[in-house]
């Protein structure tokens, strides 16, 4: 038994509420240590002799990474405080018991050698993520390339490749007058970048927090768009850019005009005057990535944490917004986030609060600051599994149970799971163009429990280099799209929101094979279950036991051969 790998702490992320009365408690051990692990609990404050709460479970391994098992529970409970330990069996014989981060020989008796878990303090900080976010399909829109209401010529839309400076008049009726497109493609959240008043396409440099940027349109049009949305059943999330301003905000321009006498010096982090404001060199005032047209913003000065603060809250309460995406929101403080938690679910109960950082969030992620995240370390194992195939279909599967076996449950479901972005290049341009790789790579991300993150384009085949290359504008000429990835894709999310199986069924049968690069998933639900496969590799794979089923993606009878980089849900 390896002791130092055996890990639980009474906190929110290994013992939480999953509503009133119901508990889950988490334990990490290390990879196949374990034949068996049972929870034993009781009530801390009724002795023995009087009534004998005492009861045990044994526990479900749900997850596994590259190297440690997570076993979990859930629990009824009626009581005041919970006590607990937990009974290790490894795959030796060997029993011990964990109790209060010390292993014994022998049950434990004392109340005070537990972990302890007050039942009222765990539902007061329970997780409340909204139930509208969980599983939905996400389409991210950058809406300066989607569309555009105004005259514009092929050749200036289509350019490639496309530079910052390209003005290709997308704009919110653009948006508009597209939402039918979406609605049909079936998704179900749009996720759309900074639209607000900014001199650049990007608009990640705000000029002002409060006004629609005029290039886009009006508040007018953003109102049609978000009542448009919801009237086809699509959620709208904006994209909060809190961490810095543009140089052209009102705060800034103050600070630049009036030096060491400006009341706004303390909304950023100045190192001395003058200002040092020169291209490729680094300024003597903090900035998001050492570029001064991006100023940090003091978010623990109190007056910049109040007008941040009412910016998130005026568009939610004056837009029916559902939700924020944090730009660069690791490095703003636990302090902020928290307090705008607050506030935002203070205007709507269920706004979904998105966190963009590339690496795991639990600090996060405990129910009192962010719902949920982008999830990169999705994008960056399928860059690592069906790009490079330098990693095993096991290690696959092993990155993505990091993130079940640390993460609460309902968090997991609300994952943006991205193959690419307006930050990256597209994924057809890291697979070389090649289709069935782009295509495997949809199917492992529509096909996976959480929100899968669809950027613009990506259903219709469009590729591009790192940004802006990967900012072009969308492919509406029929002409130009790949029509069979476009079918491809839509199949995929009407199979994903009609079978309960693929996002909410339990897994019956995993295994995987890494010579041969597969992964086959048994799930099941109320309507039945679901075998789903995807092979990461460029050759033909024999499953005969599979053989005689049907392939929902394309509706033939499944003849019993995997090809090349192929993904099939039998039924």
């Amino acid at each position: 038994m390896e002791f130092a790998a055996i890990h639980h702490d009474m906190d929110k992320r290994y013992c939480f509420a999953l509503s009133k009365g119901k508990f889950l408690i988490r334990i990490k051990t290390k990879k196949d240590d374990m034949s068996k692990v049972v929870l034993h609990y009781k009530d801390k404050y009724l002795p023995i002799h009087f009534f004998d709460s005492r009861q045990t479970v044994e526990m479900k391994k749900v997850a596994t990474d590259r190297f440690s098992d997570y076993y979990e529970t859930v629990i009824d409970i009626d009581v005041i405080c919970l006590r607990y330990f937990f009974e290790l069996v490894d795959t030796n014989g060997l029993t011990k018991y964990y109790c209060n981060y010390f292993f014994y020989d022998y049950p434990m008796e004392d109340n005070d050698r537990m972990f302890d878990c007050p039942q009222n303090l765990r539902e007061e900080e329970m997780f409340d993520i909204p139930d509208w976010a969980k599983n939905k399909v996400v389409y991210q829109i950058f809406p300066s390339r989607f569309a555009t209401d105004k005259e514009i010529s092929d050749e200036e839309w289509y350019k490639t490749p496309v530079t910052p400076f390209d003005d290709l008049k997308g704009d919110l009726r653009g948006i508009i007058n597209r939402l039918d497109y979406i609605a049909e493609l079936g998704i179900e959240v749009i996720y759309m970048t900074p639209i607000f008043k900014s001199k650049s396409t990007h608009k990640y440099n705000t000029e002002d927090y409060y006004e629609i940027d005029p290039d886009f349109g009006t508040k007018e049009d953003f109102k049609e768009l978000v009542d448009k949305a919801h009237a086809l059943g699509l959620k709208v999330v904006l994209d909060a850019v809190f961490n810095h301003s543009g140089i052209d905000f009102f705060a800034f321009k103050d600070v630049v005009e009036n030096g060491e006498n400006s009341k706004y010096k303390d909304w950023y982090y100045i190192d001395g005057f003058p200002l040092k404001m020169v291209p490729r060199q680094r300024p003597n005032f903090l900035c998001f990535a050492y570029y001064y047209g991006m100023p940090k913003l003091n978010l623990r000065n109190p007056e910049t944490e109040e007008y941040f603060i009412n910016v998130g809250k005026y568009w939610i309460k004056e837009f029916n917004v559902d939700g924020w995406r944090l730009d660069v929101g690791d490095e703003v403080t636990h302090d902020f986030w928290k307090k705008f938690r607050t506030a935002v679910r203070g205007i709507k109960k269920d706004a979904l609060i998105i966190g963009e950082i590339w690496h795991y969030a639990g600090d996060f992620l405990q129910g009192d600051e962010w719902d949920t995240v982008m999830n990169y370390q999705f994008y960056l194992s399928m860059i690592d599994f069906v790009v490079d195939e330098r990693i095993t279909a096991t290690e696959f599967l092993g990155d993505l149970g990091f993130m079940r076996g640390n993460l609460h449950p309902d968090c997991y479901k609300t994952l943006l799971n991205l193959i690419d972005s307006h930050d990256t290049p597209r994924f057809k341009h890291f697979v070389k163009d090649n289709d069935k790789k782009h295509r495997l790579a949809a199917a492992i991300q529509l096909l996976t429990p959480g929100m899968p993150m669809i950027y613009y384009g990506d259903e219709l085949g469009m590729t591009g280099a790192l940004d802006p290359d990967c900012r072009r504008g969308m492919l509406w000429d029929e002409e130009r799209r790949n029509k069979e990835t476009y079918e491809w894709y839509k199949s995929l999310i009407s199979i994903r929101r009609n079978n309960t199986a693929i996002i909410d069924g339990e897994v019956v049968a995993c295994r995987t094979d890494d010579e041969n690069g597969l992964i086959i998933e048994t799930r099941k639900f109320e309507q039945g279950e679901l075998t789903i496969i995807f092979h990461g590799k460029k050759k033909i794979v024999e499953l005969k036991e599979y053989k005689g089923r049907i392939n929902l993606i394309n509706g033939k009878v499944f003849d019993g051969k995997v090809r090349a980089y192929e993904a099939l849900v039998l039924q």
